[in-house]
């Protein structure tokens, strides 16, 4: 039977709190930036960025800017980072701010592309570093860390000032890019310690608008003095081997206006479970975020598997809730650098609670270690151009809960699912996925959202439409395009753009879901539609029967005399979709590639086979890939230009993998801090492991992967005696990239791999996609993944 759903949306609020904060922009700059007890604004109006981070001290130099455009192209706006003090100065005295860790050049590459800084200055940064990145000759002096000791506060003082001389001028009133300053990170129970780090960064030269901190875990924050962030993750590697999928994570699928996530960082302090109280500061500050989980870290004890729905849901659920800056930890994954007195990441050894792998950092990220594009990109960016043109509409909404809705945070048989609204307008937001446990679809379902400005009632859609299991998605509410209001969609708003002077509007289909479009017919002279039908029904006019694609335009004269259009993709073609500066003019571009757009230039990264991509609007001729003119076809509206194969691009081969000595016996576990399983003694790679030799033949094109399909318990790459790569099974394949190989020992020595096997009983909580394969260390499978960039120029 037919299942409504029903939300009433309160009046408007009135005007937000401003002025009840001491955070002030540069005088003089053209776009001021500020806090009201909603939402942010910048220029006078709602501001809603999207940050993810990227620690420039995990990758090398050389690939910064590409990465970074990356990152812009995905609809980030801001670029956050930890500044990880014993990355930069292992030895006291001995600051290094050069190569990989040129903090000044990474904020200049971001102010050079348009992106936003945060530095994320600590001292202590957690960030899964050894020590939590403070040096061990810090931890080695008499004193107690993060605390007003003055002791430690003397050795934090200097390090503030060489951070403030490499940001120096990039601030907000010399036109820098720097936007907001974290102080520490994930300190719960030191005020004032927090106070002092602030004013001690303020005396030692930086500047922001914005001062923030992370505010989970019953966090107690200076009043007033710094901005709360909050996070949230799908899943968690520091929770206990034996444990499930963590409460703390689960409740991140649902719509709650609970901002706060006792679960993170919970092995570090103790968990306040929260009930239904208020957030301790709603009332003076907008929710804010800076770690939404962009993927998982995988620790030896406890490896989660987190996939692109996961995040995406997560992400979207997020907006729905009332968030007002969608921050992602991490965005690009990393590799650790190599100490010079030790290895520099989170273990026993140090006292920690989770041991994690040497180098890698990779995080699951959108983007990955060395750059791999994930379906997470595409499911992430779908959102960030919903926000980048929809944004300042949203911010200032206020989210409604529906008056049927989950009985508690186990209930899988109630529609999740809320509004945003302002009293007139708004968007509704559905989520029907979560991992490890299927949510089912929902038939025959409608909504009827009672607006309490105008006293009436929109029931949508026309007839009840079945919710996918695993679907999630927005739909707008009498949204304005260019003079035409659009009473509501069964489709994702994408974002605009100007095609011959009528804006369109981008809509993502859902698949399982007929696309319908709901035109308020006062606002319309004239429809045409390339499919389906047009009915009058109560003065609208439904568009129904559309087939979503790239000619699925539904073309709209508005009774103002404007122009208006609704494009419907399908779900797989809109998560092509790129919108940027190209060729003088800003375009889409869909590509099953990876696009970015700097300036001039449009650069697609693929794998050097024959391609193609698509236009809107056109270039006024065609375009040239790597000195050659494209071939152009209509493609819907789009105009879509062919790609030849990569001149330098090779032969599909299959790596010469070698296997020298095969795995003895399992070691047995060890146990460390909490108990919890400890990666095996570095001699059990020498001696236990399976070990392979894998030729590396000349002629590789720059940018070429080792991929690797296996299993066992722990992997590590050499070269020569020199450790280069290493990962934990948890299901995944094993990526290695060739460019950050020591390329003429490469070459001499080669590359070994060692996989030692996981035992039986070793208490380590394996993911569904990793069981099975337990006492065996083997490598099935290797393959090359070679990655081109091609050069795309206006013709």
């Amino acid at each position: 039977m037919p299942q409504p759903h029903h939300v009433r949306l309160p009046s408007p609020a009135g005007p937000p709190l401003t002025g009840h904060l001491p955070f002030a922009d540069a005088p003089g700059v053209p776009d001021p930036i500020a806090v009201t007890g909603r939402w942010l604004t910048r220029g006078g109006r709602p501001w809603f960025p999207v940050s993810g981070e990227f620690h420039y001290s995990r990758c090398p130099a050389g690939e910064w800017e590409e990465e970074l455009l990356k990152m812009k192209a995905g609809g980030v706006t801001a670029v956050a980072s930890y500044v990880i003090w014993i990355h930069h100065e292992e030895t006291e005295g001995r600051v290094r701010f050069d190569g990989d860790l040129d903090l000044r050049r990474f904020a200049e590459l971001c102010a050079r592309h348009g992106l936003d800084f945060v530095p994320r200055i600590g001292p202590w940064s957690h960030a899964e570093v050894r020590g939590g990145g403070l040096p061990d000759w810090v931890l080695a002096r008499d004193c107690v860390p993060r605390t007003d000791d003055p002791t430690y506060l003397a050795a934090v003082r200097p390090w503030f000032t060489a951070i403030a001389e490499q940001l120096a001028g990039l601030d907000r009133a010399h036109g820098g890019p720097v936007v907001a300053i974290q102080i520490e990170n994930e300190l719960y129970d030191q005020p004032g310690h927090l106070l002092t780090l602030k004013r001690m960064a303020q005396e030692a030269g930086l500047s922001a608008p914005l001062w923030t901190a992370t505010a989970w875990g019953g966090v107690r924050l200076p009043p007033d003095e710094l901005l709360p962030l909050y996070g949230g993750y799908t899943e968690a590697f520091w929770t206990e081997a034996d444990g499930g999928w963590p409460d703390t994570c689960r409740k991140h699928f649902f719509f709650t206006h609970q901002r706060d996530d006792e679960g993170i960082g919970s092995d570090l302090r103790p968990v306040r479970v929260r009930g239904s109280e208020p957030d301790a500061f709603a009332d003076r500050f907008p929710w804010a975020t800076c770690e939404l989980g962009g993927g998982m870290a995988v620790s030896y004890h406890r490896r989660p598997y987190v996939g692109p729905d996961d995040i995406g849901a997560l992400g979207l659920t997020k907006i729905g809730c009332g968030s007002v800056w969608q921050g992602y930890y991490m965005f690009h994954g990393g590799t650790n650098p190599a100490g010079e007195l030790s290895t520099l990441q989170e273990s026993h050894a140090t006292g920690y609670p989770n041991d994690l792998p040497v180098l890698t950092y990779d995080f699951q990220a959108p983007l990955g270690e060395y750059g791999q594009y994930r379906r997470t990109y595409h499911e992430l960016r779908l959102q960030h151009l919903l926000l980048a043109d929809f944004g300042q509409v949203i911010a200032p909404m206020e989210s409604t809960l529906p008056e049927r809705r989950p009985d508690d945070q186990f209930d899988r048989e109630t529609l999740r699912w809320a509004v945003r609204g302002d009293g007139t307008s708004g968007f509704l937001f559905v989520n029907n996925h979560q991992p490890h446990e299927q949510l089912p679809e929902h038939p025959q379902t409608s909504f009827t959202v009672a607006f309490a400005a105008g006293g009436d009632e929109l029931a949508l859609p026309s007839a009840p439409v079945t919710v996918p299991s695993g679907a999630y998605f927005c739909w707008p509410l009498r949204l304005d395009v260019a003079g035409l209001r659009l009473e509501w969609a069964t489709a994702q708003p994408v974002c605009t753009v100007d095609v011959d002077g009528r804006t369109v509007l981008v809509l993502a289909a859902t698949d399982g879901i007929a696309p319908e479009l709901a035109l308020d017919a006062a606002t319309v002279s004239a429809v045409r539609t390339p499919t389906g039908a047009v009915a009058p029904a109560g003065g609208r006019l439904l568009v129904t029967g559309l087939r979503p694609g790239t000619d699925a335009l539904v073309e709209v004269d508005t009774a103002d005399g404007g122009r208006a259009g609704l494009l419907v993709l399908d779900a797989a073609t809109a998560r092509t979709v790129y919108r940027g500066e190209a060729w003088g003019a800003e375009r889409l571009v869909l590509s099953g590639d990876g696009v970015v757009f700097d300036r001039d230039e449009v650069r697609l990264h693929g794998s050097g086979a024959a391609t193609s991509f698509a236009v809107l609007p056109a270039p006024g001729g065609p375009p040239v890939v790597d000195g050659v003119t494209a071939q152009a076809a209509a493609d819907g509206v789009f105009v879509r230009y062919r790609v030849p194969a990569a001149a330098s691009a090779v032969q599909e081969s299959v790596p010469e993998v070698t296997l020298v000595r095969a795995a003895g016996p399992a070691p047995e576990t060890v146990t460390g801090v909490q108990g919890r399983a400890s990666v095996p003694a570095d001699k059990y790679f020498d001696t236990v492991a399976a070990e392979y030799r894998v030729g590396v033949p000349d002629g590789l094109p720059p940018g070429t992967l080792l991929r690797l399909h296996w299993h066992g318990d722990v992997g590590r790459a050499y070269v020569g005696d020199t450790l280069v790569a290493d990962q934990f099974w948890a299901g995944r394949v094993w990526d290695i990239g060739l460019d950050r190989l020591p390329a003429d020992a490469l070459r001499a020595e080669g590359l070994r791999l060692r996989v030692l096997p996981l035992h039986a009983e070793a208490p380590v909580r394996l993911p569904e996609q990793a069981r099975g394969g337990r006492g065996t260390a083997v490598v099935t499978r290797a393959e090359w993944i070679t990655r081109h960039t091609r050069s795309v120029l206006a013709g």
